[in-house]
């Protein structure tokens, strides 16, 4: 079969009709599976042979969405996992260890922020922030004790972009792994493997889903890191907490998400529910179609705030004059999503009646969702951050982040019109 198209593999990559004729993958709720014999319990332990053993490592609903996913991204292996952060903290977990370092871009989600100043910095990792729009200042941070680069592909709220060749590049000569954070652009958009990225991590709660009725998480290896590179003992040594493999070694060309599976998933935990693999691979199948309308509406919408009076700035890649215009331009062909943020000429007393008085768009912290949702982030996403971290990560009290939904367009904009009064 020739190369098919994204749009065909989001419809039915990974599921081939079996004797019951049933056009949709099944939902599997089993939390163990039947050996055949003593045999083939050892060869599935000893990763000897395919199977399942335990849903907390494998479930074959799970599976059709790693297939999914993996297939999405071009990557060489895929886990989904019980949320986009536990995707994030167990990416960490499979590479550093207490003394180990991090870098990371500055501008990202309030969540993601918090873990890795506070709750990696409790486990002996440090991670340290860098500007996104500086390369240099990702490779002045470089040390002997570094383990990854990490980036969103598009920051959220503040949309500031990355330049993903030049951070490749910089991961490349260090000998360390770039991991981008793919959830607000989703592989429709954009697919950070083509510009060099390692490793890619989705909520998939969020745009893949796009119903806002599941959690999870995902993370893909890319298979483009050699481990073998001196950095990384842990993948080179043979592991005493599974049969002594040797990940770089027995799986060269999938090693880091094997590792990730049968180490880390296995001891902190956070698997995927089947139930939510299953949900989120209808919403899938509309990823290309949703996108679409997604951008659609957020262009129109971005050109009624500029002109309206009330409204102080729009911060959009493509808005004229916005400093990573020319970035979004090089890397983002289709578009940059439909996240963006505003700022209200009242502040914040305008901000908090503006959210308070729209009816149809929905005032909660999630995104990616089918309806348009807005948020007020220095008082929810990144309530928790100190006045300087808001500064860091350009979070003003006047700053309204707002993920369009795929309603009617001309319905969204009434709608804050009406709140705007």
């Amino acid at each position: 079969m020739t190369k098919q198209h994204i749009e065909t593999l989001a419809v039915s990559y990974g599921f081939e009709i079996d004797e019951t004729g049933s056009s949709n993958p099944p939902l599997y709720l089993s939390n163990a599976y039947k050996f055949n014999d003593a045999k083939h319990a050892k060869d599935l332990f000893d990763l000897k042979a395919p199977g399942y053993i335990y849903t907390r490592l494998n479930n074959p609903t799970n599976n059709f969405l790693e297939e999914r996913i993996n297939a999405l991204e071009g990557g060489a292996g895929t886990l989904v996992t019980a949320s986009g952060h536990s995707a994030e903290f167990m990416t960490i977990c499979a590479l550093a260890e207490t003394g180990d370092e991090i870098i990371s871009s500055n501008a990202l989600y309030g969540g993601t922020f918090n873990m890795f100043s506070h709750s990696l910095r409790r486990l002996g990792i440090k991670v340290k922030f860098a500007d996104v729009s500086n390369p240099a200042e990702f490779e002045n941070l470089v040390t002997d004790k570094t383990k990854a680069i990490f980036v969103e592909s598009i920051s959220n709220p503040g949309c500031e972009i990355p330049d993903f060749e030049q951070l490749s590049k910089i991961a490349k000569k260090h000998k360390i792994p770039f991991i981008v954070d793919n959830t607000c652009m989703t592989p429709y958009l954009f697919k950070p493997k083509d510009f060099g990225a390692d490793i890619i991590i989705h909520s998939t709660t969020k745009f893949l889903s796009g119903h806002a009725a599941v959690m999870g998480g995902s993370v893909t290896d890319c298979g483009t890191f050699d481990w073998t590179s001196g950095r990384f003992p842990s993948f080179c040594n043979p592991d005493p907490s599974y049969h002594n493999i040797v990940y770089a070694k027995d799986f060269a060309q999938n090693a880091f998400i094997v590792k990730l599976r049968t180490q880390v998933l296995r001891d902190i935990g956070a698997c995927q529910s089947p139930f939510n693999s299953y949900l989120t691979l209808q919403g899938i199948q509309t990823l290309h179609v949703r996108m679409d309308r997604h951008l659609e509406n957020t262009l129109k919408l971005i050109d009624y705030l500029k002109n309206n009076p009330k409204i102080a700035w729009v911060k959009y890649p493509l808005v004229e004059g916005n400093p990573f215009k020319q970035t979004a331009e090089k890397y983002f062909k289709k578009g940059c999503g439909s996240l963006f943020s505003f700022g209200l000429k009242g502040g914040y007393e305008a901000g908090k009646k503006l959210i308070e008085n729209v009816t149809l768009c929905l005032h909660a912290t999630n995104l990616g969702d089918v309806r348009t949702i807005v948020t007020h982030p220095a008082s929810t996403t990144h309530s928790q951050l100190t006045k300087e971290e808001k500064q860091k990560t350009a979070i003003g009290d006047d700053l309204i982040r707002i993920s369009v939904g795929i309603e009617n367009i001309d319905d969204i904009i009434a709608d804050l019109e009406k709140a705007l009064i």
